[in-house]
This record gives structure tokens, C-alpha cells and sequence, in this order.
């Protein structure tokens, strides 16, 4: 076993379960992850495979049929996911975040209701905050909630949700009331088929946004004209919180995203280490070459700094902490560290990287969305700095 990404302080039933996804991700992913993502296919039986193992409810609580497991271990199991293939743990992720808010903020009825068909992948769930003229900006967000009687009637339009097309369900933020800034925001959970095209009357998913990478998971637009909603899918029940909600499930977001981070620039390292030991020039392995051989060692450096990072960010949150600071730290190292190493390990399999043959190609356009979701770099930096701020 390589001596990278060791987490020391796990209880034998963690070890028990990043061993067996491991497992899993060795068996069931790897082999077929390149294939899938060039085909833009959807990964359904891999999707099955995840809900067979309980991964839809890792850590949704015992009393609503999951695991209880911590961030920590859901953190080390999208690690593991990542390093076999990246789109599969943006499956599984949006729907974590959405499943941690009705926890954390819904109502008894809402969790009764929707965290046992998450916990058993019945019901997969989606995060919509973004919106087409919006970017980082979440308070420039336009579309409105306007309240009917007993119900809201929603119209605007969303932008780049993961899962929008295979989720049945939508934790969506709107405004509620323009003028009150931040806590004019409320977040509703919106319930829909799955599918393209009008999945509710007044809600339509137009079709997939063609990606450079990230293939495989859909992402969508989600447009909502007349859209009517009980005020009881208000999450919590009383609107105005929104804002705040959804920053709670961004920033368990981002130690995801780390995480993801950290299991790509492990497979790049993987890669570039076995190509490096097996291609000869000048009558030895490039890896016995000094140029290789210390590209080699700063990688495997940041992909340990990168995983220790994430593991110290999700630890603090366990702890119930304020863990803003070390998620952006951790989000905004690990993906810098996956460029970085995905470009050497490029680099080291010389003209192959650029075939379609070989894994590191696919790694090469999956990396870039790690440095934009859940937050560029510099809004990591912002946050990272005001927090320093406080002292």
C-alpha cells in the first residue's frame, strides 16, 4: 500500500469502509471510467453499485435508515471515488449536501419525509444556487417566490446543477423578498421527475450543458415559469433563511471538493509513477532520470499536503467548529495541487498524454472544474483573508 493519504486516527469501522470502496472503486470503476466518460455516458450500474453499498446514505443518521457516518469518513469515501473517477462523486455529492441541509435545517415532517428514500437512493437529491448572470455573486440572484395563498408561485431561472436531470428532488434558493438582502433568500425543496424537458408543470430541464469534462454526471439549467409550491417545502418552514442554509451545505461542499481533489491528483501521480518506471530512455527508466524523479517527489508532496489538509478541515467540522476557514484552505490548496499534479503527470507520459488511450488525458479535462466549483480561488482567498481577519 503506497504511503500517501494515510489518515491515522481512524476507527476500524472507517478503515472498513474507505477499504471496501476502495475495493470498489478498483473493481468496478477504473477499468470502465475512461470508455463511459468518453461516451458521455451516464454511469448507472456503477450508480447501483454505490446505493447497493449504502453510499446514498453514509451519512444520513441511523433513525432515517443511513450510516450516521461523519464528513471525515464521507470526505476519505469521495476521495476514494475521485481517484477512480471524478464525475461519480458529483453524483453522490449533491446529493450529500442537500441530504445535510434537511438535517441540519428542516422541519421533523421534512426529514420524515425525504431522508429515508435519500438514505436508500430513492430519492437523489440536487443543489441549485447559481444562476446564468450571477457567477459568485449569490445576492445577485433574480428568481423570485412570490407567495399565493397557502403556496409560492416561483419563476426565474437556474444554472449549472449537478445531477439536474437524473435528481428528484431540488434544494433551490430564490428570493422571497428583494429588499431584505441576505435574509430575503429562502430555500424550497422542489420536488420533480427525473428527466429532460417539463419534469413539473411550470418547471423544465432543458437538457445537458455540453462540458469539456466532468462527462458522464448531467448538468443543467433548471427554468421555472409559473412554477406553484406549498409554503410547507420552505426548508425549515420559515422563509428568509435561505441564504444562510445553502452556505452551510457550500461549505461541507468544499471539503468535498478537496476531497475530489485529492483523489484525482492521486491518480495522476499513480499514473505518472507507473509510466515513469516502465518508459526507458537513454537506456533506464525516466524514472531514474533526476528531472523525473524530482517532479515525482513535489508531486507526491502535494498530494499528501493537500490530503492532510482536507482531512484536518473536515475533522473540524465533526467537531461541531466553524470550519469556513479550513475548508476554503483546504478547497483552495487541493485544487490548485490537482492542477499542478495532473499537469506533470501530463508531462511525464510525453506525447501519449495526448491520446485518448491513456487515462491522463481524461484527468487533464476533469481537473479544471475543481478549481471553479464550489468557489473559485479567489473567492477562497476572500474568504480565507476575512476570516484572518477576525483573528
Amino acid at each position: 500500500m503506497s504511503r500517501l493519504q494515510q489518515t491515522h486516527g481512524l476507527s476500524d469501522e472507517q478503515r472498513e469502509i474507505v477499504a471496501t470502496v476502495r475495493a470498489f472503486v478498483d473493481k468496478e470503476i477504473l477499468p470502465v471510467a475512461t470508455d463511459l466518460e468518453h461516451a458521455d455516458e451516464y454511469p448507472q450500474a456503477i450508480v447501483d453499485g454505490m446505493r447497493d453499498l449504502g453510499l446514498f446514505g453514509l451519512t444520513i443518521g441511523a433513525e432515517h435508515g443511513g450510516l450516521g457516518a461523519s464528513l471525515l469518513t464521507y470526505a476519505l469515501v469521495v476521495e476514494e471515488l475521485s481517484r477512480g473517477w471524478m464525475s461519480v462523486s458529483g453524483i453522490v455529492n449533491t446529493h450529500f449536501i442537500v441530504a445535510w441541509m434537511i438535517t441540519q435545517h428542516g422541519t421533523d415532517e421534512q426529514r420524515a419525509r425525504y431522508l429515508p428514500k435519500m438514505a436508500a437512493g430513492e430519492i437523489r437529491g440536487a443543489f441549485s444556487m447559481s444562476e446564468p448572470g450571477c457567477g459568485s455573486d449569490v445576492s445577485a440572484i433574480r428568481t423570485r417566490a412570490v407567495p399565493d395563498g397557502d403556496a409560492y408561485v416561483i419563476d426565474g431561472q437556474k444554472m449549472w446543477l449537478t445531477n439536474g436531470g437524473s435528481a428528484n428532488l431540488v434544494a433551490t434558493l430564490v428570493k422571497t423578498d428583494p429588499d431584505a438582502g441576505h435574509r430575503g433568500m429562502t430555500t424550497f425543496l422542489v420536488d420533480k421527475t427525473p428527466g429532460f424537458g417539463e419534469v413539473a408543470p411550470g418547471l423544465t430541464v432543458p437538457g445537458k450543458i455540453e462540458k469539456m469534462g466532468y462527462k458522464g454526471v448531467d448538468t443543467t439549467e433548471l427554468v421555472f415559469d409559473g412554477y406553484r409550491i406549498p409554503a410547507a417545502q420552505v426548508l425549515g418552514g420559515t422563509p428568509g433563511r435561505g441564504f444562510y442554509q445553502m452556505m452551510d451545505g457550500v461549505e461541507v461542499g468544499r471539503v468535498n471538493v478537496a476531497a475530489r481533489g485529492c483523489g484525482v491528483a492521486k491518480r495522476a501521480y499513480e499514473l505518472a509513477l507507473a509510466y515513469a518506471r516502465q518508459r526507458e530512455t537513454f537506456g533506464k527508466p525516466i524514472a531514474e532520470h533526476q528531472a523525473v524523479l524530482f517532479r515525482l517527489a513535489e508531486m507526491a508532496t502535494k498530494v499528501e499536503a493537500a490530503h492532510q489538509m482536507m482531512v484536518m478541515a473536515a475533522r473540524r467540522k465533526d467537531s461541531g467548529e466553524r470550519n469556513d476557514l479550513e475548508a476554503g484552505m483546504a478547497k483552495y490548496l487541493a485544487s490548485e495541487y490537482c492542477k499542478e499534479v495532473v499537469e506533470d503527470a501530463f508531462r511525464i507520459h510525453g506525447g501519449y498524454a495526448y491520446s485518448k488511450e491513456y487515462e491522463i488525458e481524461r484527468l487533464y479535462r476533469e481537473a479544471p472544474m475543481l478549481l471553479i466549483g464550489e468557489g473559485t480561488a479567489d473567492i477562497q482567498k476572500m474568504i480565507i483573508g476575512r476570516r484572518l481577519l477576525e483573528g
